[in-house]
């Protein structure tokens, strides 16, 4: 990252960095210091998230060490996340073959945020997003977690009723945590790290139900 710049309203901070996988990380950190600061450290693990996928989609689609810029801001009760490049072209929910993982950042993307959108600029294109800093965190990730298994096999499975339906969502669930595992292994991350994060992050938001 270049540097990082926070308005004078410390409600919008900007952050430009250079599409490299060496940048995820900091581009996180940035992410959950700024939130300290602006006292909503509870949509932390929503935004980290989202910006990964933000930042790696540049990556991926615009170019390795393209330049780019991430900007956080806090709107009333929600927080909008927006990754600018010099690309215009704008990406496309597309349907994902079975093990496509890159095919579905922009299905995490819309089944995560209360909002999201592209727009072209004069200097190429937006990705934005936003997600609420209200609510009850366990709700909003049970309504996440349905909406993004209910596109995750769609193609095959199509919505879950019944005993059957049930099933066939269990499946799904096991077969979209074993993709997060690859994507956390192609990311260089340990998948049992993040594994047992994940754990103590539901047994914490258990425990203060």
């Amino acid at each position: 990252m270049t540097g990082q710049e926070v308005t004078e309203s410390r409600l919008r901070c900007v952050v430009p960095f250079e599409a490299v996988p060496r940048e995820v990380p900091l581009l996180r950190r940035a992410t959950v210091q700024q939130l300290d600061r602006w006292g909503v450290l509870a949509a932390s693990d929503e935004a980290e998230l989202l910006v990964t996928e933000l930042a790696t989609n540049v990556y991926k689609h615009v170019g390795e060490g393209a330049l780019a810029t991430l900007i956080l801001e806090r709107k009333g009760e929600r927080l909008r996340l927006e990754v600018h490049d010099k690309s215009r072209v704008v990406p496309t929910v597309r349907a994902a073959a079975h093990g496509d993982a890159c095919g579905r950042g922009l299905h995490l993307l819309a089944a995560m945020a209360v909002d999201w959108g592209t727009v072209l600029t004069a200097a190429g294109k937006q990705v934005w997003c936003e997600i609420p800093l209200s609510g009850v965190p366990s709700c909003r990730r049970v309504e996440r977690v349905m909406k993004t298994l209910a596109h995750y096999e769609r193609g095959t499975c199509g919505p879950g009723q019944g005993r059957g339906g049930q099933v066939r969502l269990v499946e799904s669930a096991v077969e979209l945590i074993a993709d997060l595992l690859h994507w956390t292994t192609a990311s260089g991350h340990d998948p049992d790290d993040i594994l047992d994060r994940a754990q103590m992050h539901y047994e914490a938001e258990s425990e203060a139900a």
